[in-house]
């Protein structure tokens, strides 16, 4: 797949200046924020293999591990979620925003930084903040169906914004201007094929022959709803051979979820359900599996629409503004996936959808051709190319959005 940014402009990129390229990334909190933060970084480091990457978030979420283990910096800063539910404590926002915006301002002049990207998520709007203190130029990028309200509070303070999803352009303050990119999704799935990689991922994932898998992910940290049912599937298919379910628990909730299993007999290579806490390649799983029953966050939607496994997807009910179930609509409406609302996804009703899916390989076949793989594939690149034009590198760049 040709890189969007051609090397032409890359070496430009890299010469324009005496200074190497500096972008600091807002993005914490959960995997729907920092996984397409990190595609970003992975792409600017294509583009300008020299490039100075940070990322600013908070000591409470994902992104204490996973930045630092994908090998980029993480600055952290004080900040609290813009969330109601906080009762007296959401009026002390204001000032926890100007105390973290102030402490961003500090980390981009430390960094020497040229542009600050808002990727969404609490943790991101500090450095929106900062940049505008600072005098730089920043760019967000709202990865939800419907925007959340750190994004929508971003958006008023620059002019650059990049959206996942059209239909979010009419819930953003200047979302007339904003640019549809996709969603940044890692390259090993931006470049996925699934069928080539079919049986070198079925063996490795331990399926049986003949087996159609169905893969349960609950996001980043698991979710209770889907590992409830997905017990049930277990115990109510124990003695069939033709399926097989692989549950992605998150960690907490492993342990228990093995001992339940156990209990049923799912033990050994024989068994029909397996158990673990995550998944580190991605494209394995959606390569060998048949099925996803999955959340819908913005992150799962894309990668799914991009690789085209179908899908029943299960909104989070309590997500803000409801916005999982506007994520799902983009598949469900296109045909490529069932939305299945979270109260009802118990084992019975996940049996009475998903044994006659199984049982017709012509109907996956068509939920995974109705995918619209729009540009996420080229996500990471396309809002890459945004950054760079804010920093003045790029005067010769053809956009291909």
């Amino acid at each position: 797949m040709r890189n969007p940014v051609t090397s032409a402009t890359a070496r430009a990129a890299a010469t324009h200046t005496n200074r190497p390229l500096s972008v600091v990334i807002g993005a914490g909190g959960t995997g729907g924020h920092i996984y397409p933060g990190l595609a970003l970084a992975d792409a600017l480091r294509r583009a300008v293999p020299d490039a100075v990457i940070s990322f600013v978030g908070t000591e409470r979420g994902l992104e204490t591990r996973l930045i630092p283990d994908a090998g980029y910096r993480l600055h952290t800063v004080d900040m609290i979620p813009f969330d109601p539910s906080l009762g007296a404590r959401r009026y002390l926002l204001p000032a926890a925003l100007v105390k973290s915006g102030a402490q961003c301002r500090a980390i981009l002049r430390d960094q020497g930084a040229q542009v600050a990207v808002g990727m969404g998520g609490y943790p991101s709007a500090p450095v929106i903040v900062g940049a505008r203190m600072a005098g730089l130029p920043s760019l967000i990028h709202e990865s939800n169906a419907v925007p959340g309200r750190a994004n929508r509070f971003a958006a008023r303070l620059t002019p650059h914004i990049a959206v996942a999803f059209d239909r979010s352009r009419a819930h953003l303050p200047g979302g007339e201007r904003a640019v549809t990119t996709g969603m940044p999704i890692a390259a090993a799935l931006a470049a996925l094929d699934r069928s080539a990689l079919r049986a070198e991922a079925r063996r490795a994932l331990g399926v049986p022959d003949g087996a159609r898998l169905v893969l349960f992910n609950g996001g980043s940290l698991g979710a209770a709803r889907l590992t409830e049912a997905a017990l049930g599937l277990a115990a109510r298919w124990r003695w069939r051979g033709d399926v097989s379910l692989l549950i992605k628990t998150g960690p907490a909730a492993l342990d228990e979820t093995r001992r339940r299993l156990a209990r049923e007999g799912h033990e050994g290579a024989g068994a029909v359900a397996r158990a673990v806490p995550y998944l580190d390649r991605m494209d394995l799983a959606y390569a060998a599996a048949d099925l996803v029953v999955c959340r819908a966050g913005s992150a799962t939607v894309a990668e799914l629409a991009a690789t085209g496994v179908p899908a029943v997807l299960v909104p989070y009910p309590h997500a803000p503004g409801d916005h999982q179930t506007h994520n799902a609509r983009v598949l469900s409406d296109a045909g490529a996936g069932l939305l299945l609302p979270d109260a009802e996804t118990t084992a019975d009703r996940l049996a009475g959808l998903l044994e006659p899916l199984l049982a017709e390989p012509a109907r996956l076949a068509a939920m995974s051709g109705a995918a619209d793989p729009g540009p996420h594939a080229r996500a990471a690149d396309l809002l890459a190319e945004r950054v760079l034009h804010l920093t003045h590198r790029t005067d010769h760049l053809e956009y291909a959005a």
